[in-house]
This record gives structure tokens, sequence and C-alpha cells, in this order.
């Protein structure tokens, strides 16, 4: 007795939920998991609860925070360098114990403040993405200023006049050991920076990678650059 064979109406089910699965794994794999604001529930939650909020608590639980120890300590002297308090310049020389020949916790640079390093990190990257170490009368660092303003960047480069600064001596000694480069001008290129620059436009103007930006400016112009990631 032959087996019975299946009937084309079962076999054309068993086609369709195969190339409904094919395509859903497809969608996943080329765009990935929807988010929850992509969907527009209409909730009426009482109280301080909301959508937003829900949606802020499932990506507070699903990304852990970042540790201090994460960011690069050179993320602490930009920290100083571009801070909005003039009084912050004090930090490192007002510190019990400073050496700067040797690593430096990150609570040191944040001055007893209770920083988010991860949050901070990131206004870095978006308003600060090229930091300019200069001395005022240095020859090289008008030269690099002078080139950098042909670009007219946006944001623009971040130019810290060392020779102003009472931690002038401080800072020299850190960009020698966390860059390796000793002279001025010391050009920081923070690379973490592309894609949120790119959206500012940035990159738009300098429409080269960051590594071969810094090796332009290194070997046509004899400028340290040095590309952070």
């Amino acid at each position: 007795m032959e087996p019975k064979r299946p009937s084309p109406f079962t076999r054309l089910r068993r086609r369709r939920i195969f190339f409904a699965l094919f395509a859903l794994v497809a969608v996943l794999y080329f765009f990935g998991f929807p988010h929850l604001e992509a969907f527009d529930f209409d909730l009426d939650l009482p109280g301080s609860v909301s959508r937003a909020n829900i949606v802020n608590l499932v990506r507070a639980k699903g990304k852990s925070p970042t540790q201090a120890e994460d960011v690069p300590e050179l993320y602490g002297l930009l920290h100083l360098v571009t801070s909005a308090d003039s009084e912050d310049q004090h930090i490192l020389t007002g510190a019990e114990d400073f050496d700067p020949t040797k690593p430096v916790a990150m609570s040191v640079y944040a001055g007893g403040k209770e920083l988010d390093w991860g949050k901070r990190r990131q206004e870095i990257d978006q308003r600060f993405p090229l930091v300019v170490f200069s001395k005022t009368y240095c020859p090289f660092s008008k030269r690099a200023k002078k080139l950098l303003a042909t670009y007219q960047l946006s944001p623009a480069p971040t130019i810290v006049e060392v020779d102003l600064r009472d931690d002038a001596e401080h800072i020299k000694t850190l960009l020698t050991r966390l860059t390796s480069h000793s002279t001025f001008p010391n050009v920081i290129l923070l690379d973490g920076s592309r894609r949120c620059s790119r959206e500012r436009g940035w990159w738009s103007a300098t429409p080269i990678s960051s590594l071969l930006f810094c090796i332009f400016l290194v070997h046509c112009y004899r400028i340290v650059c040095s590309c952070v990631s």
C-alpha cells in the first residue's frame, strides 16, 4: 500500500509558512529588532507613568552604566580644558601627591564632583570633536590654527592656549604620557565623535577619515595629531 501523499493544499501552506519565516528572519537581520517608540500605542497611563518613561526604563535596564575605568584617561584631561568653569584649571595644581607621569584616577579630574563619565564622554565627542593644545607664542601653533581655520569646521576646533593656564606644566606632562608627544601644537581628533559629527556637518567639511586627516597634518604640516577612539 502506497503512503499517502500530502495534498497540493498542504504543500502550498508549508511553502507559505517557510517563505513567511524566511522574510521575517531577513527583515530582522537587515533592520534589527524594532524599538518600542516605533509603535504608536495609545495608552492612557495615570500619574507620571508615560510611554516615554516606559521606553527609557526598558533602555536603562538593557544597558549597563559606563564605569569611570572604561573611559580613556585623556577624556579626564579634555574635561578640564573644555569645562566652562575657569576654576577647574586649578584642580591639578591643588591636588595632593599629584604625579602626572603616572596614571591619574578619573575622580581627580572631576575635582571631587560626581560625574557620569559615559555621559561626559559623549558630550565631549559631540561638542569638542577637535581639540588643539597650543601655545600663543609658538609659530607652529599659529600655523596649525591658521590651517584649521580654513576648513570652517562646525563645531569649530577648541583651542587650548596651554601657556595661559596655571596647570600648563601638568598638561604638558599629561600629554606626553597620554599621546606620546611633548611638543606643541598637539591636535586631538576624537574618532569616536565621527558619527555624531557627521550629523552636525563636521565631516562634510572634511570628507576624509580621521586617520587620513591626521596623516595629512603630520606629514604635510608637521603638526602632531592624535586620534582617540
